[in-house]
């Protein structure tokens, strides 16, 4: 009998070897960092282990932070180099957070400065996560990121049917061509009602001699920061251009960042549109 249970044995001791060995490069630490903003924030805590955060901005909790409930239990850190050398970390991330000198500084004592660009388009959006998962040393995370956020864009695509959709934010404004919101209507299949490039006021007199086929109101709800009070929300000609023809409301928390979450945004476009039909 125990000729032929002492191979299985060793067997089944190499495989509990070879599972501790997987657990632990699952859980293998990587560089410390530190992030600076709010958006740099949510690339941070979707792809670095919690050991390994030294510090989130102190926009990380607010309701407009998509993955505000992951950054509860983490330190939080002011956006100056006093405050981040102090925890000594080997990757800063940032999109607007940190002044220049300030990210010179950093770089020139050997910390990884990784930068998030303001994508206008999906392809933005995947080098931004592919550039943070690589300092981070979590390609296959980002490559994971990506993957569930082409998900939602297939998910999405069409749905619209060509409809003409105006974005309007609390503020007044609407997207044009070159942003990411444009994307956004992209991949759920709507034309853009607006004609100029980026961010522009809406014109009240476009929209009574041309009214769009369906409005997407972005900044809306009561959690975002940006939410104003906007008073040509009172005109009759607004008014009679948004009835009946508010598809989504689109939160503050999926819009501030060039990231994967962007695709939320599309699937809501696109879930409005099916939940019409």
């Amino acid at each position: 009998m125990r000729g032929w249970k002492s191979p299985i044995r060793r067997a089944m001791a190499a495989g509990a070897g070879a599972a501790v060995l997987v657990l632990s490069g699952a859980a293998a630490a990587g560089p410390r960092v530190v992030s600076l903003d709010q958006c740099a924030d949510q690339f941070v805590l979707a792809l670095a282990p919690r050991g390994d955060i030294a510090g989130l901005s102190y926009r990380a909790r607010q309701p407009d932070s998509y993955l505000r409930a992951a950054a509860y239990g983490l330190p939080l850190r002011r956006a100056d180099l006093e405050s981040v050398l102090a925890v000594r970390p080997a990757v800063v991330v940032h999109e607007w957070g940190g002044d220049a000198q300030m990210v010179r500084r950093l770089a020139s004592l050997g910390v990884t400065v990784v930068g998030i660009d303001d994508a206008a388009d999906f392809d933005g959006v995947r080098a931004n996560i592919r550039r943070v998962a690589a300092a981070l040393w979590r390609g296959p995370q980002g490559e994971a990121l990506i993957a569930g956020m082409d998900a939602k864009l297939a998910a999405a695509r069409g749905a619209g049917r060509g409809r003409r959709l105006l974005y309007l934010t609390s503020g007044g404004f609407t997207a044009g061509r070159g942003t990411l919101v444009a994307a956004m209507m992209r991949a759920a299949g709507y034309a853009n009602a607006a004609s100029a490039p980026g961010f522009q006021p809406v014109s009240l007199e476009r929209l009574a001699l041309n009214p769009p086929d369906a409005v997407a109101l972005g900044f809306f709800d009561p959690a975002s920061v940006r939410t104003q009070h906007w008073s040509l929300a009172s005109s009759p000609v607004l008014n009679r251009t948004l009835r009946g023809r508010v598809v989504a409301s689109l939160p503050g928390d999926i819009l501030g960042c060039p990231a994967w979450f962007a695709a939320d945004g599309a699937q809501r476009l696109a879930n409005a549109v099916r939940a019409d039909r």
